[in-house]
This record gives C-alpha cells, structure tokens and sequence, in this order.
C-alpha cells in the first residue's frame, strides 16, 4: 500500500451506460458502482496502474444497470464486500446472481459508516430508483462527493456535500439536445422529471451552490451519448461559474470523464 496518506481517485467511467469510480486510502481501495462488465473494470483499473485483486469493497448507489452491471462478478471473483442500502439489495440481488451472505453489507442513507481511515456518509437522493443514495468520502480531512443520478438536489444533499475538496458532478444532457433529439416524449419527460437527471445547467447551479475554499477537482459525470458532449458540459458549466466570479482553472479543476477511458489517479 502506498506510504503517503492521502485520498485518491479516479473516475473510471462515466456515462449513461456505465459507471465506475475507484477510491483509494493507505488501508482501503473501494469501487463506487459497477455499471460495466468485471473485464471492463480490470482493464480500467490496469490502465491507471492498479490490480483489482487489492480491491477490498463495493458501494452500490442503486440498481440501474449502468450501475450494478458487474458487480456480481467481482464480488464473486474478489471477494468483495458490498454496501448498498436494504431495498437496494431487494431490487439488485435478482439481477446480479448468488453472493456469498458474509458480502452483503446493508448500509442505509443518511447514515455514516467507518472503515478504519475511510469514512463514508450516504445521502437519499431523487431518482427513479427504488431507494438511490449516492456517497461522501472523508480521510485525513479531505472529502469526495460522488451525485450522479437525481433530478435536484435538496437542502438535505446541499448542505451534506458544501464544501468538498472534489465532485463527480451529474451533467447527464443539454436541455435542448434533449428537447430536440430522437427520444419519444415519455422518456424526455422522466429524464427532466425530479426523478430523473441533472442537466449541464443544473450540475452548474448546483456546484455554484456547494463549491467552497477547499474544493480543488471536479469531474463532470454521467453524460448521455444521445443528448451531450464533454464539450457542451464543459462549456456550460465553466461558463454559469465563471459568471458568478468562480476561479475555474485557478481555484480548482474542471475535469471529462468518459465511457470508456479512465481518468488518472489523482490525489486530492
């Protein structure tokens, strides 16, 4: 395990069909979702330099496939512990196949949990979901907000997550590209629903809301392969921030994620 003591990260993947953020602490390297095939997540893991035997335990957010497609798989593979809340596991425990019971960890939202250096608080979000809660990480003082999936954030979720020192943000579409793309109107309508998912605007508005002295890296997330772009994200964010008198580029980062590619271990 590395000697230095701080928190790192790296995003995986991130996109509408799936997602995957590793998490590593001196005593601990967790996973934040599975929504790719365990061969998927090896190679991405291999990518950025680290081996997934070492990998110790999995946070479920909800049961959208995008989100628990390979989590079956390596937690019979590796052995991991899984957290996710108890109807979460009602929901998932269909679809992934038989794990051990000594795996199956219920971890309730609005709770706060300790793996010796790692500390990890869940928080209820609005999805279309049977119970979505999404994760704050905290070690040695810093702190990384995982808010991939809700249509709005509350006061509840605002003030849980003020303040971190890095985000992996929602920006799933456009509201235009939406508006105007293939998609029959029913499903348009669920994505903009308060059950459905944060627009590049709205992730804007919300970091605005929750961006603080300490926060150094942002990673937009979750971006629909019909209805975005990184660009478009991109752009649209810096823009709302930079408006507002926000340092982008100076106070903290603004950083893609993609699909297929993982972004390299940062430390934050």
């Amino acid at each position: 395990m590395p000697n230095d003591d701080s928190l790192k990260i790296s995003v995986l993947a991130s996109s509408s069909s799936g997602n995957a953020t590793y998490i590593e602490t001196p005593k601990h390297r967790v996973l934040v979702d599975a929504g790719l095939s365990g061969i998927k997540i090896k190679r991405a893991m291999d990518s950025i330099g680290k081996d997934i035997t070492k990998v110790d335990s999995l946070f479920v957010t909800h049961e959208h496939t995008d989100h628990i497609q390979g989590v079956g798989v390596l937690a019979r593979r590796y052995g991991l512990s899984v957290y996710a809340n108890q109807k979460t596991w009602e929901a998932m425990l269909p679809k992934i196949g038989k794990i051990s019971e000594d795996q199956i960890n219920v971890f309730n939202h609005n709770k706060v949990m300790s793996l010796d250096d790692l500390d990890v608080e869940s928080f209820a979000v609005s999805h279309d979901a049977i119970d979505p809660q999404f994760y704050k990480f905290y070690h040695n003082g810093k702190e990384f907000v995982i808010l991939t999936d809700t249509g709005y954030v509350s006061d509840r979720v605002q003030k849980t997550i003020e303040n971190a020192d890095g985000y992996l943000m929602e920006c799933n579409h456009d509201v235009e590209m939406l508006r105007e793309g293939f998609y029959p109107w029913p499903l348009k309508q669920r994505i903009l629903s308060e059950k459905g998912h944060l627009s590049n605007e709205d992730g804007a508005h919300t970091l605005m809301d929750v961006i603080g002295n300490k926060t150094k890296q942002i990673f937009l997330g979750h971006l629909s392969h019909e209805n975005n772009t990184k660009t478009a994200a991109r752009e649209e964010v810096t823009q709302v921030l930079e408006d507002h008198d926000f340092g982008v580029g100076s106070d903290f980062k603004i950083n893609d994620t993609d699909p297929a590619i993982a972004d390299p271990l940062i430390d934050l």
